[in-house]
């Protein structure tokens, strides 16, 4: 390929990258797949390559710079990058707007553009022809640094402006933030490489925006909305709208904050505050307030500066989301499932809106990351309705009785051992059927239609029976009388009496089931078969080592320490006792040998809606014959149970060769075996 062919060349492929970034980060609007952008990228690195007297500073390929720098050098602002005034209140914003009209000597309402106060890092961003030539930071409003390497690699920025008509010089100023996701991605990486997280995204975009390496930079997923303008070519006209300069921005291709909206006078600036209040948790960047700005130019011009702030503009600042306080002593709570939460009892402080007292640890992890001491000062942040939390610990300030926090070892409410199982951040309570911190939860699973089914045990009456003090455990269920539940708000004696029938019933089950009901962590109704078939009773399957469960399928070794810590516990013994002695049963099997069952390591699938039984019953049944129940359809899949609307699995199936029963022939095979 001769010098002209490759010129064309790259810049076809640079004109298509461009567009496709464009579409991607700016529209949020992707016309192609991530494989084709790369293939187009890979190509372009590869004629580059071959050409380097080709390569421009709006190559798509020199978003990244080689080399590390060893200092940012100075840039002076020819345009002082000016800060604006707050106001944290309606009255001062209304103040503010009083001050407007006077200053103007105008009545009628004014228009102002309203923009989200990004919560980043202010950038200056200068194109010379059209082709990004510097970034600089605001530094002190006069001198800032040249950080040009590292904006380049800021995806949702164009190296190049987009159409034409712009001036040979554009200044463009801006704000850098971290998307809250990639703020969550790099902290996760930092916590597990074993580096210290950053306090919030506004932090980690400065961070990041002030890497020597631009490598490092590119790998932190930063962004960039522009607001406003600096420098720009005297002879150059301009739109004498604020809110239509940034429309011109938008036409280039710079990226602008999609939530700007006009608003009239300073009612409408209100509405803005409150509606930006409102969705400041939905934003995928954060914000700590909104600006308010004169639309219009000669206005501006009319009202001019005050110090080092514009009297055109004014920044309505939301309630603060982090706040210093003391860690006064630590909790640990347990949910309703058992998990152990530490909670961290402060000092009051108002923070997001509302006094707080306490704010969540989250688990041992945590504490120990954190590095928190009882007695420490702290950065508590409360995000909207976002639950507190501690962020950060101010070290520096911990006095000499700070005590270091103690996770336990055993259940702050039951006394029963504290698990936690390997691999997981959460531990958690192994009184399951004892712990009354988890007793609703475990009551509510006891008596659901796939444990011991216990018709008319619904959410609100197992709430009014814990509430009333009548069910401490799962066993008291079976000492209940009519007398105690037609007590109960909205039970009749005959709903009382259908419940104790209900009850009664329940007595008889299955070994599976029974199992199912106790509620054990990570034992759903297919483990539960799998033991009771290979188990011969209850007895057998309590004694069993996590060795011998292991032998089992469906059963690895994390299910299987569940299994056993679950069994090692006295008081869960104690209760399934009380059940045996309340006249529980269940019919001993012939045979626990899964080999002689007639469908034994066939796999099924069902699909659609059948009318003689629920797709649940037809599983049991299926189970009880000794076959795998499927969610899907693959080769190995020995029949297909269809009902009426069968969905993708059917298709999936018939493309196979794999067969299908309808309800018919699915009937018949549960009369072959005496299970209709």
């Amino acid at each position: 390929m001769n010098i002209d062919t490759a010129k064309n060349k790259i810049a076809k492929l640079k004109s298509s990258l461009e567009e496709y970034n464009y579409r991607y980060y700016v529209l949020d609007d992707p016309s192609v797949p991530d494989s084709e952008y790369d293939r187009l990228m890979r190509e372009l690195i590869k004629l580059e390559k071959e050409f380097p007297q080709l390569i421009t500073k709006d190559s798509p390929t020199q978003r990244v710079s080689g080399t590390p720098l060893s200092e940012f050098k100075k840039v002076i602002h020819k345009i002082p990058m000016l800060s604006l005034n707050d106001v944290f209140s309606l009255e001062e914003l209304e103040d503010f707007g009083k001050r407007v009209h006077q200053r103007l000597e105008i009545s009628k309402p004014i228009q102002f553009s309203g923009e989200p106060k990004l919560d980043g890092l202010a950038i200056s961003l200068l194109y010379i022809n059209g082709v990004f030539t510097q970034g600089a930071t605001r530094g002190d409003g006069s001198v800032g640094e040249d950080v040009t390497n590292n904006v380049r690699t800021i995806k949702n920025l164009p190296l190049k402006l987009r159409g034409a008509g712009w001036p040979e010089r554009l200044e463009v100023r801006g704000e850098v933030l971290m998307p809250k996701s990639s703020f969550e991605k790099l902290n996760k990486a930092a916590i597990k490489n074993h580096q210290k997280p950053f306090v919030n995204p506004r932090n980690a975009a400065a961070g990041s925006l002030r890497q020597l390496d631009a490598r490092i930079t590119a790998k932190r997923e930063l962004m960039v909305y522009c607001y406003a303008l600096g420098e720009v070519s005297e002879n150059f006209k301009l739109p004498n709208r604020h809110k239509l300069r940034l429309e011109m921005l938008q036409k280039w291709g710079l990226p602008v904050a999609p939530e700007i909206e006009l608003c009239c006078g300073i009612k409408g600036c209100e509405q803005y505050y409150q509606h930006m209040l409102t969705i400041r948790n939905e934003l995928s960047y954060d914000i700590d307030g909104v600006v308010f700005k004169v639309d219009d130019i000669n206005l501006q011009n009319k009202l001019g500066f005050v110090a080092r702030a514009p009297r055109w503009a004014i920044a309505h600042k939301f309630p603060a989301q982090e706040e210093m306080t003391q860690l006064m002593d630590v909790e640990f709570q347990v949910g309703r499932t058992g998990a152990i939460t530490p909670v961290a009892r402060l000092r009051p402080v108002f923070v997001g809106g509302a006094t707080v007292s306490n704010a969540t640890l989250h688990n041992q992890d945590e504490i120990e990351r954190l590095d928190v001491h009882i007695g420490d000062t702290v950065i508590v942040r409360r995000a909207g309705d976002v639950i507190p939390q501690i962020v950060a610990v101010i070290k520096d300030r911990r006095p000499p009785y700070a005590k270091a926090v103690i996770f336990p070892t055993h259940c702050p409410v039951c006394g029963s051992d504290i698990e936690r199982a390997p691999g997981e951040a959460v531990a958690r309570c192994t009184g399951g059927l004892f712990c009354p911190a988890q007793r609703m939860e475990t009551i509510k699973h006891f008596a659901s239609r796939k444990a011991m089914d216990i018709d008319g045990m619904g959410d609100k009456i197992v709430e009014q029976l814990v509430e009333e003090k009548l069910i401490k455990d799962i066993a008291d269920i079976y000492h209940l009388s009519v007398e105690e539940l037609i007590k109960l708000e909205r039970i009749g004696e005959k709903s009382a009496e259908n419940l104790i029938n209900a009850i009664e019933k329940s007595k008889q089950t299955t070994f599976a089931k029974f199992l199912y009901s106790l509620g054990i962590r990570e034992v759903g109704e297919a483990t539960a078969r799998a033991l009771s078939l290979h188990f011969p009773d209850l007895e057998s399957l309590i004694k069993a080592d996590e060795q011998t469960l292991q032998q089992i399928p469906d059963v690895g070794p994390v299910v299987a320490g569940h299994i056993v810590h679950f069994f090692q516990q006295q008081h869960n013994i104690d209760v399934i006792k009380r059940l045996l002695d309340a006249g529980i049963h269940w019919p001993r099997p012939e045979q626990n040998n899964t080999a002689d069952l007639p469908l034994n390591k066939q796999s099924w699938v069902i699909t659609g809606t059948l009318a003689s039984f629920s797709r649940d019953e037809i599983k049991e049944k299926l189970q009880r014959l000794g076959a795998k129940v499927s969610s899907s359809v693959s080769k190995k899949t020995h029949a297909v149970v269809v009902g009426e609307s069968p969905g993708s699995k059917l298709t999936r199936a018939q493309e196979l060769g794999v067969p299908v029963l309808d309800e018919a022939a699915l009937l018949a095979l549960f009369s072959k075996y005496e299970l209709t």
